[in-house]
């Protein structure tokens, strides 16, 4: 069990799942073989596998204990799902809940769920089938996510389309996983900066989604950043302007990626991306304007 600690807070590691990916060459644009090849080694085998050439991660899910309110921090893939756009992650039979028990949490103790953003491998835990029906997995939680990413995403509002690659992996996602929440009066909408606690913030970091949402947590002078999918793989702290394929504005997400690692830099804070290997999270440190991500910092 990974536990962590960021002043009074107490954070642990819920993993639903973990295996190979996608290769890094369609994994990210930009993509320079020789440059990645010149840092595969320290990123084998926890985060590449090298005979396979595959990205290698993880779907994980973050418990936070602030003064007795549970906080989990995006919900994975969920089991029985049906994901035509990506098969990997459809029909998975996880046992994230017991996963989550044996972190002391049961559904009915989760307090609050934050969605980084509504991709498909960030909110399947929102719901589960019962009796035929999809209902909230988390029955006394309050659900939070973004207004932009939900209008980008519900197939009833007239709003710009998501690109072509993130129609096609998010088929039914909104259906099974986000509108139960809306028709169930669980969900609460984000449109600007929210203070959710004390020392907790939820802060719009746009790019990877319209609307992705990062986490600041700040306790006792500590500070982590919770970053969902603004970047995937450590290879992106080296080279921040490598978006992920999935990325639906290019140019603002990597605006976003450079501007997050130079504050974990400059604050010293633990990072949480969603689908790290080793041990999960790591720190910045800059020499002058060089960024290096410390993979082992604990």
């Amino acid at each position: 069990m990974d536990t962590y600690r960021i002043g009074n807070i107490g954070i642990r590691r819920v993993e639903e799942w973990q295996g190979e990916f996608l290769p890094p060459d369609q994994m990210f644009t930009g993509f320079s073989r020789e440059l990645f090849d010149q840092h595969a080694a320290e990123f084998t085998p926890d985060f590449y596998h090298a005979e396979q050439d595959r990205y290698f991660g993880f779907l994980q899910s973050w418990l936070l204990d602030v003064t007795g309110t549970r906080i989990l921090f995006d919900t994975g893939a969920g089991n029985d799902k049906p994901r035509p756009g990506i098969p990997l992650f459809g029909g998975l039979q996880t046992d994230f809940l017991q996963r989550l028990a044996d972190c002391g949490a049961r559904p009915e103790d989760i307090d609050i769920v934050v969605c980084s953003h509504l991709h498909v491998d960030h909110v399947g835990w929102n719901t589960r089938l019962i009796d035929g029906r999809w209902v909230p997995t988390f029955p006394r939680a309050r659900y939070l996510f973004s207004a932009v990413d939900r209008a980008v995403w519900d197939p009833t509002i007239a709003q710009p389309c998501p690109s072509e690659i993130g129609a096609a992996v998010n088929q039914q996602v909104f259906e099974d996983s986000v509108a139960p929440l809306l028709e169930a009066g669980r969900a609460e909408l984000i449109e600007d900066e929210l203070e959710l606690l004390p020392g907790i913030r939820l802060v719009p970091t746009p790019g990877h989604t319209p609307g992705h949402l990062m986490m600041h947590v700040t306790s006792g002078g500590e500070h982590a950043l919770f970053v969902g999918d603004i970047l995937h793989h450590p290879i992106q702290a080296r080279y921040p302007d490598w978006n992920s394929v999935f990325c639906e504005h290019p140019v603002q997400a990597r605006q976003t990626r450079r501007e997050m690692l130079h504050q974990a830099a400059a604050l010293e804070a633990l990072v949480f991306p969603a689908h790290f290997g080793g041990q999960h999270c790591f720190r910045v440190s800059r020499d002058g304007n060089t960024l290096t991500p410390d993979l082992y910092p604990l």
